[in-house]
């Protein structure tokens, strides 16, 4: 008779919580259907080869198993490759010192609070004269192989210094703004582009690179179109639209700090 141990409980649970880590930076990224392929193939494989002890098809896909982690890491190693870097990130692992650093975790609240507002006047400002524009604000995982893309500022956040950087006569306004901490890294930056299928015709590329970004890290880019005014965010691998400066300010203030 199996007994049950407390050892077996823990395994059942950092299983679970590993499966639903994975699912959602599957959703996060866009690759939500090879997640469930996957889980399919090993669903099918344990049925055969353990359940039910189909000789043929179990040593057939016993092969597959045998080079399946190979497979995995080609297919997702921009996944793989993000969820190391954001385990590794000192921010990753700045609440430990906060624990016992009180006035800092108010300090970079009152820090967090500051740097919320100029980005919010800019981009009530641009939307109402219709100026296009494309903010990423860094989390926890770096952009550094973004700035690199574009002209590097580092510059103190300003509302002024950010409407002008996305004037339609300046040479860098067709590219991303990159705002980390306190600090406006770099403007006119490459992003990635989203492929998904469910983003609407009447969106253009600004957004698709907004998407791109926020699904192939933790960032939160603001989108702002040239055509309706209207302020778009994109995180956590989803796009809303329409948002409203107080949305925007509500958002943006949730944020953890940099």
């Amino acid at each position: 008779m199996l007994e049950f141990s407390i050892k077996d409980a823990i395994d059942i649970i950092l299983v679970a919580v590993l499966l639903y880590y994975i699912y959602k930076l599957m959703k996060e990224s866009g690759t939500l259907n090879i997640f469930y392929g996957v889980m399919a193939f090993i669903v099918v494989w344990v049925l055969a080869s353990e359940i039910f002890t189909m000789r043929l098809i179990g040593g057939i896909l016993d092969k597959f198993m045998s080079i399946g982690l190979l497979i995995l890491v080609i297919l997702f190693q921009d996944q793989i490759k993000r969820f190391l870097v954001e385990l590794g990130s000192h921010k990753r692992w700045s609440f430990l010192r906060n624990i016992f650093n009180h006035n800092r975790m108010e300090l970079d609240a009152d820090r967090a609070r500051a740097n919320v507002m100029p980005v919010v006047y800019a981009c009530m400002s641009m939307a109402k004269s219709r100026t296009g524009a494309l903010i990423v604000i860094e989390q926890t995982m770096p952009l550094d192989a973004y700035v690199h893309t574009g002209d590097e500022i580092d510059a103190r956040i300003n509302t002024r210094l950010i409407e002008n950087i996305f004037f339609k006569n300046s040479p860098l306004h067709d590219g991303a703004l990159i705002i980390s901490g306190d600090t406006i890294k770099a403007a006119g930056c490459i992003l990635p582009v989203s492929h998904a299928d469910d983003i609407p015709r009447s969106l253009g590329l600004r957004h698709r690179s907004a998407l791109g970004i926020a699904q192939a890290t933790d960032a939160v880019a603001i989108v702002v179109s040239e055509e309706t005014g209207r302020i778009s965010v994109a995180r956590r691998g989803e796009l809303t639209t329409n948002v409203s400066s107080a949305e925007l300010e509500h958002i943006l203030s949730t944020l953890s700090p940099a």
